[in-house]
């Protein structure tokens, strides 16, 4: 008799283990997924297309917060967990309430879920959200295609639209960010590789989207999500820690996976985080993996007019996922507001709408700046709303993409900009060079 078994996810590692290990294995049945983290997936299905000839309706998806009921009423025998970027203790709570329930609890790890490329694979994953694993990605596919390869940039799924529109999806201009209605999220992390001239990837089949790569390119770029580890199997391992969070190393999922399995470890942001920090970081990571190189990295920030910042109350945009499960609270944005000498950054709460206003109420850690949730329409338009009503000379932006080019503000806008710059030897590019070269 077929195993049933419910999903627990957030629209990206759970569809890809479905699809992997359950989609054509008769052994199991899937009975349901369950959502979180990412509004309005729940309500849904993961639809018949995508779920292969085992499920022709397709399968619901659930708010995790039935989770306990569904395993009760649909006789459920296990319980998968596929999202990350939580604590250790919030994991084993959730493996608490599904086993009092009288199922099994499973985390799946790479031998079940990864894909075998036919192309070399340089992975790009993190220890926590927000510890830099874009400007990281952006520094790697830059040697890559200094060193003569064709690069893509296969990026961890945010499929939060039509599932079977997104299934396989290639982006090589702003047009195709436009043609397939890109979120915020989305726009935040393929802009800068367009802008790099580096074609990117992403979706909902991950083995579909890999054969539609390697078709074109010479070296598959992982650009991981949150804290999450690739979905391919890596022959380079390259894992960012973020100083400004020290012990997170040894007390996230998977964060702790991918710092035991890396192949070179980036301290990031040592320019900004105290001595002290980068030294607990560089230990704990020693210690849990000591055969890793390690790496020093700073990411400086810029702004195209320092002056237009000083004697100004400013309103300070960052980043949305690196606020919100990502735990920060202050970015690259509320960083040039202190060094450039606004005057006040002034607290956006008090004209938030909507879902932003929920979110603040959700991640009450989230201090007085403004994460830049987009996950929608509805929600941009939202974001808008309360930056459009919020009392304040100007707006500082420290999310990666230009966010005026999809909302509308009506005040002046400094933008903020990072990248990667390794400190001392080795650097990414003699690592890349020993590992690639060619």
């Amino acid at each position: 008799m077929a195993i049933r078994t419910i999903i627990m996810g957030a629209a990206g590692r759970d569809f890809h283990n479905f699809n992997v290990f359950f989609r054509n294995n008769p052994d199991y049945q899937v009975v349901a997924f369950t959502a979180t983290q990412i509004p309005n997936i729940e309500g849904r299905r993961y639809p018949p297309q995508l779920a292969g000839p085992l499920y022709p309706e397709g399968i619901p998806i659930y708010p995790e917060s039935d989770l306990e009921h569904l395993i009760k009423t649909l006789t459920v025998d296990q319980v998968v967990f596929a999202y990350s970027d939580v604590s250790h203790e919030y994991v084993m709570h959730k493996a608490s309430l599904v086993m009092a329930a009288g199922a099994d609890f499973r985390l799946m790890g790479p031998r079940s879920t990864q894909l075998k490329s036919t192309k070399p694979v340089v992975a790009v994953c993190a220890v926590r959200t927000g510890s830099g694993k874009s400007q990281t990605s952006r520094r790697v596919a830059k040697i890559l295609r200094s060193m003569g390869f064709r690069v893509a940039a296969i990026r961890h799924p945010m499929p939060y639209g039509d599932l079977v529109r997104q299934e396989a999806q290639r982006f090589a201009s702003y047009e195709d960010l436009d043609r397939y209605e890109c979120t915020i999220e989305e726009r935040e992390e393929y802009e800068p590789h367009l802008d790099n001239g580096v074609i990117v990837y992403a979706g909902v089949d991950y083995e579909k989207i890999l054969h539609q790569a390697e078709a074109e390119v010479d070296v598959i770029l992982w650009d991981g999500g949150n804290n999450d580890f690739s979905f391919y199997q890596e022959d380079l391992r390259i894992v960012v820690a973020d100083p400004h969070r020290p012990g997170h190393e040894y007390r996230y999922h998977p964060g702790e996976t991918n710092v035991r399995r890396a192949d070179v470890f980036v301290i990031n942001k040592v320019d900004t985080a105290n001595p002290e920090a980068v030294m607990q970081v560089r230990e704990s990571l020693q210690a849990l993996n000591p055969q890793a190189i390690i790496i020093e990295a700073a990411s400086p920030i810029f702004v195209d007019d320092p002056q237009a910042i000083r004697g100004k109350r400013v309103l300070v945009i960052e980043d949305g996922p690196t606020l919100t499960h990502g735990e920060m609270a202050y970015g690259a944005g509320w960083v040039a507001a202190r060094r450039f000498g606004a005057a006040e950054i002034v607290d956006p709460r008090p004209y938030a709408v909507g879902s932003i206003a929920e979110t603040y109420r959700k991640y009450t850690q989230t201090g007085p700046i403004l994460p830049a949730m987009g996950y929608g329409e509805v929600q941009m338009q939202e974001l808008e709303e309360t930056i459009n009503r919020a009392e304040v000379d100007l707006v500082i932006s420290a999310t990666p993409i230009d966010i005026t080019r999809v909302i509308k503000i009506n005040k002046p806008v400094q933008r903020v900009r990072y990248e990667l710059q390794e400190i001392g030897q080795p650097t990414l590019e003699d690592i890349l060079k020993a590992k690639l070269g060619k």
